[in-house]
């Protein structure tokens, strides 16, 4: 089956986000064919999900750091996206790789990524997580149990999310590839600066990055490379190396400017 296969330079959060909503509308007219996106981010970016409190952002801390904040079209919780790939799949709800459940496609694509870490020589799994009814309120995406997530030594490495439109299906995550997980507590608010620190603790025992895993660094290339040649193989792909398009392009540019830009989308939650 034929994708397109598009790596993206580091880019703001808000043109990240519109691009990957670009490619899904295009998706949904039969204007573009399934696409694997893989980019970076800069300057580091905070991402909420869908529907979660911008209230949990600590704006002021942010702003400190020079870092930047946007609202995904996903759900899920927060991530501090820095040092890290991140990847994005777009396709029609009725291509084979992502129809079905939610779960199901979850679950095929996990598979996918699980092969792409170990290819890193990273001893990692698929834990079928499922988050505790009683379980506090938790801001930190890393820190939440989600459902086959790709686990290290019990520690979640690879956090992601799904969103199903009438266009087709869109899937991101991000790989932590170095760097300290705990940074995403200078942008998030807590009762007090104790609190604050727990969590930061708490989250170094329930998520890793793959230098931490592997003992050494991976650079972004050798994660991309591994990514594109485990979903060729786990998911009978055949990728051509492509651009967007002029359409996806100036409609990526609308939507950072009518979306994911502005406070009407960022701050509605």
């Amino acid at each position: 089956m034929n994708w397109r296969l598009i790596i993206t330079p580091p880019a703001r959060g808000a043109w990240n986000m519109a691009v990957d909503e670009s490619i899904l509308e295009h998706i949904g007219r039969n204007e573009s064919i399934p696409t694997l996106r893989l980019y970076a981010w800069t300057p580091a970016c905070l991402s909420l999900g869908h529907a979660q409190p911008f209230a949990d952002v600590d704006m002021p801390r942010l702003k400190q750091h020079g870092w930047e904040v946007v609202r995904r079209l996903t759900g899920g919780r927060a991530i501090l996206h820095t040092d890290e790939l991140t990847y994005s799949v777009i396709a029609p709800s009725n291509e084979p790789q992502v129809d079905g459940s939610v779960l199901e496609s979850y679950n095929r694509l996990a598979q996918a990524l699980l092969l792409a870490v170990k290819s890193l020589e990273i001893p990692v799994e698929i834990k079928e997580g499922k988050a505790s009814e009683n379980a506090t309120p938790n801001p930190i995406c890393f820190e939440v149990p989600s459902t086959y997530e790709i686990t290290v030594n019990g520690k979640k490495l690879i956090g992601s999310a799904q969103a199903r439109k009438k266009e087709g299906v869109l899937q991101h995550g991000s790989l932590p590839l170095t760097g300290d997980l705990t940074r995403i507590c200078q942008a998030l608010k807590f009762e007090n600066e104790s609190a604050r620190i727990i969590a930061g603790q708490r989250l170094l025992e329930r998520a890793t990055t793959i230098e931490s895993a592997l003992g050494k660094g991976v650079s972004l290339e050798k994660a991309e490379q591994a990514f594109i040649h485990a979903f060729e193989a786990q998911l009978r792909l055949s990728f051509e190396q492509g651009e967007l398009s002029v359409s996806e392009l100036k409609r990526a540019d609308e939507l950072v400017k009518e979306k994911y830009d502005h406070p009407s989308w960022n701050e509605r939650a």
